[in-house]
């Protein structure tokens, strides 16, 4: 199978676990994700309380991981090379950050992190900061005039917003000032779970609208209670529904979560998904807009250099 996951807290488990990605004891390590064939996987830079030093010190710990494994997979900045990796039979792999406080919230320090391959930043985290309130803290708070400067500089620059994590009010403010797709790189329908990091309907089709994506995400508390399978189904019937057959995609958020569904082990198991989807009916087309070819449309539109 074919598989672009938009988010992964990999990086950061593998430092703090003093591993590395080749192989480990968290939900995602190469020598699994090999066995599904052809894969692309987003690292998100996360760092719960730090900053930029942080993102220095995990980037440089993943250039040495792309190093030792450079047989196996390289890193991407682009649609295209995203696909030239896949032609020469290595995994391709991209690099996000996961709240804006860990750029300082500075537009100045964007080019920076651009030059490093970050192509999508969460503008929150849970903790509201200097850019919009979060779904959990001050969520009626949007973005303030600083987040609308680090919004445009990201479009200048080909980054894509991610707004998992950000406040509603947050989330419509982007809307509104935005020509670019944007992305909720791992998050759920509210309306089949509720649960504040979920999307409202009217969310899931403002992403619609601006040729989007949304990732299913695993993290079995944003799915429903004791979920199995067949609950992340939902979800993705649900987004489906409103019109979301090029802007349904995956972002699993491996290593980022502490319980999977039932029966659910780790990278591997994206397999048992793909074939209960087949099982249900989905088209072989579908689930590879799903599956990858939703995601790398919209990192090949605004990831362009």
């Amino acid at each position: 199978m074919v598989l672009f996951d938009g988010h992964c807290d990999t990086l950061s488990r593998c430092m703090e676990q003093r591993e590395g990605l080749l192989c480990n004891t968290g939900h995602i390590d190469l020598n699994r994700a090999e066995q599904l064939g052809t894969y692309c996987q987003m690292f998100a830079i996360f760092a719960n309380g730090g900053g930029w030093e942080q993102v220095c010190r995990q980037y440089s710990f993943f250039l040495d991981e792309m190093e030792r494994n450079r047989e196996r997979m390289v890193q991407c900045r682009t649609g295209e090379q995203i696909t030239d990796a896949w032609s020469r039979g290595k995994m391709a792999a991209l690099l996000s950050v996961e709240g804006g406080e860990l750029l300082r919230c500075d537009p100045d320090l964007l080019p920076a992190a651009h030059a490093m391959g970050v192509r999508a930043i969460n503008l929150t985290w849970n903790h509201a900061n200097a850019l919009s309130g979060s779904c959990a803290d001050e969520p009626e708070r949007g973005l303030s005039p600083l987040g609308k400067e680090f919004v445009r500089e990201m479009a200048r620059l080909g980054i894509l917003v991610d707004v998992s994590h950000l406040s509603e009010a947050g989330f419509f403010d982007l809307e509104e000032i935005t020509e670019k797709p944007f992305v909720a790189s791992h998050s759920n329908a509210k309306s089949v779970f509720f649960h504040r990091r979920n999307l409202t309907n009217e969310q899931i089709t403002a992403i619609i609208s601006c040729n989007g994506v949304i990732g299913l995400n695993l993290y079995a508390g944003f799915v429903g209670e004791h979920p199995g399978l067949e609950d992340v189904i939902d979800h993705a019937e649900h987004i489906l529904s409103l019109g979301g057959e090029r802007n349904l995609a995956i972002g699993a958020d491996f290593d980022g979560c502490e319980t999977l569904p039932r029966s659910f082990r780790d990278i591997r198991d994206m397999e048992c998904l793909r074939e209960m989807l087949l099982r249900r009916g989905y088209s072989e087309a579908l689930l590879d807009n799903i599956f990858y070819s939703n995601l790398l449309r919209v990192v090949s539109d605004v990831c362009t250099m």
